[in-house]
């Protein structure tokens, strides 16, 4: 019983990571020229499809988008291969960065061109990308089952072969649809505020993982989930 309110509480911290990921793809793809900067699933495809020529789509974009994410990834891993699984300190450390980083896009984004040109667009996209893969290393560590923040193909798999089936109440109320519903909410409000600038969704997200990062560090840092 003393460990389920801070499961909980993980959970839906890791939900609004979710949601964040939703905002920033809003804003790679539809502001940075087709370019994912947390669902890196679309960029392979993207890529994929550019290199073959195919509609004229970008090939630089989501390539840097793809080393710029597995370069967080990896730095993120390297620097909590010696903590424990859980919220430790340095999880609130990679997210505190990665607040950071979302804050100081933000800035760049409000005192450039509300259309940047191409390098800055590459520059944004890397820089959004990078604390993308350190989230979901963190994800893996903070260990919140079937929560990655980054990608729900294989939740929506799990919730259409395995919640669906059971029925009831429970098909339809749990951890999947939270996450699905998440990035899905994530891209709809990410597009909404774009319509008025750039610098807004990105400032929403950088807002989001910093309310994320606080509540965590207090409430769950040492706690077990």
């Amino acid at each position: 019983m003393g460990s389920t309110r801070p499961a909980r509480l993980a959970l839906v911290l890791m939900v609004v990571l979710t949601f964040v990921t939703g905002v920033v793809d809003a804003v790679g793809f539809l502001g940075l020229d087709r370019v994912f900067t947390g669902n890196m699933t679309g960029n392979i495809v993207i890529l994929g499809m550019g290199a073959a020529g195919a509609d004229e789509l970008p090939v630089l974009g989501p390539s840097v988008a793809l080393v710029a994410f597995a370069a967080g990834a990896l730095t993120a891993g390297l620097l909590l291969r010696a903590s424990p699984a859980g919220w430790s300190g340095r999880v609130t450390a990679l997210l505190g960065a990665q607040t950071g980083i979302l804050a100081a896009l933000t800035l760049a984004l409000a005192l450039v061109d509300e259309h940047p040109g191409s390098l800055a667009q590459l520059a944004i996209a890397a820089g959004t990308a990078a604390p993308m893969g350190s989230q979901a290393a963190v994800a893996r560590r903070v260990g919140v089952a079937e929560m990655t923040t980054v990608v729900v193909t294989s939740t929506l798999t799990m919730l259409a072969s395995e919640s669906f089936p059971r029925g009831g109440r429970a098909a339809l109320f749990n951890r999947r649809m939270a996450a699905i519903l998440a990035i899905f909410l994530g891209a709809v409000v990410g597009a909404l505020l774009l319509h008025a600038h750039l610098a807004l969704p990105m400032a929403l997200a950088a807002a989001a993982s910093g309310a994320v990062t606080l509540i965590g560090h207090t409430r769950l840092r040492g706690r077990t989930l």
